[in-house]
């Protein structure tokens, strides 16, 4: 822009010619270093890098007063453009930019002095300008500072405030876990607990009805539990309890549900299972509680349990009739001599 009025002044001189070359000289350095430092990147630790295209854009403009001394009073309002440009488009860097616009208006000040040869006066209004021109943009420059580091506050702060929230959210949904597990969980056998078996069965059992596929319903008892808790202590019992458990859980579908209904009663229902299906079932299970592996000394025992089936066809029965007959049938496999499957099929019991 300024080469418009270096054209007015000189026309096409040499003069022109020199301080076109100069200017041209020093903006291609100043891009030729912004292109450079972002190659090299990590420059916002290196507040030189910062200084380095102030002082030598800074120096460019006071090499103008000896080359062209008569277009003083231009060269002014450049300075001043550029000491605003230097205060107000570099944030955040107020010492850098403070010493780089204090050595462009000291220097362009001695220039103006040394080859323009002004008066006294003229020089104390050329500073007193250029004073108001740093005051105001150090002032300026400051409070935006100012105004970045309270709103960076707020910003941690908020984003701390977020962290927190996001904290109480995990720990909240972390006791909502913990709650409904407690709610839907045996403490002991990590089964279902006889409320919430009871709410899944009977949504499995009415989607039986309309499918209208067979549902079968097991009642699992551990034979002579109170003797274990008699012989061994309520521990070993418990201990047998979860084994049991664990090993009627693994045989089972994953469509299937089972729940601890009550002491070493446990309770199963099994959707779209006829009744020859579920006897293959019980009588694996029934194998699989033999096989397990007992504590050294708990040697001389043998693990049994007596499974009660109850099969239903669409429309039949409800769940609470289910469960009441098949408990029927594993009473009547108790007082038969236990560790042994029975069912009750349409209302016939199978021994």
């Amino acid at each position: 822009m300024f080469a418009i009025s270096d054209y007015y002044i000189l026309g096409f001189t040499w003069e022109l010619y020199l301080l076109l070359t100069m200017r041209i000289m020093v903006v291609s350095l100043c891009l030729l270093l912004a292109f450079i430092i972002g190659r090299w990147g990590g420059y916002s630790r290196k507040l030189w890098l910062h200084a380095l295209p102030l002082w030598i854009l800074a120096t460019g403009i006071i090499l103008i007063v000896p080359l062209r001394p008569e277009s003083l009073s231009t060269q002014v309002t450049a300075v001043v453009v550029a000491t605003m440009a230097f205060y107000l488009l570099i944030p955040n860097l107020l010492t850098v930019v403070t010493f780089a616009s204090l050595y462009l208006n000291i220097g362009f000040l001695v220039s103006a002095v040394l080859f323009a040869e002004i008066s006294p006066m003229l020089t104390l209004r050329i500073a007193l300008l250029l004073i108001m021109a740093n005051v105001v943009g150090f002032c300026a420059l400051l409070r935006l500072e100012s105004l970045q580091r309270k709103q960076f506050a707020l910003l941690h702060e908020e984003r701390d405030q977020n962290h927190q929230l996001l904290k109480e959210i995990a720990h909240r949904k972390s006791l909502e876990t913990q709650l409904r597990m407690v709610a839907e969980l045996d403490a002991l056998t990590g089964l279902n607990n006889r409320g919430h078996f009871m709410k899944l069965a009977k949504a499995l059992l009415q989607r039986s009805r309309l499918e209208q596929v067979p549902f079968s319903v097991f009642m699992i008892d551990v034979d002579h539990f109170k003797s274990i808790n008699d012989t061994w202590g309520h521990t070993h019992g418990d201990w047998v309890l979860t084994k049991i458990a664990d090993v009627c859980a693994q045989a089972l579908r994953p469509e299937d549900v089972i729940g601890r209904f009550g002491g070493e009663e446990f309770v199963v229902a099994l959707p779209d299972t006829s009744p020859d299906d579920a006897q293959i079932v019980a009588e694996r299970l029934k194998k699989k509680v033999a096989e397990l592996p007992l504590k050294e000394e708990m040697s001389g025992l043998s693990l049994s349990v007596t499974i009660g089936i109850a099969v239903t066809y669409p429309a039949e029965d409800d769940l609470e009739s289910l469960i009441t007959r098949a408990d029927q049938m594993l009473y009547t496999g108790k007082r038969n001599g236990r560790n042994r499957v029975v069912m009750c099929s349409k209302g016939m019991e199978e021994g």
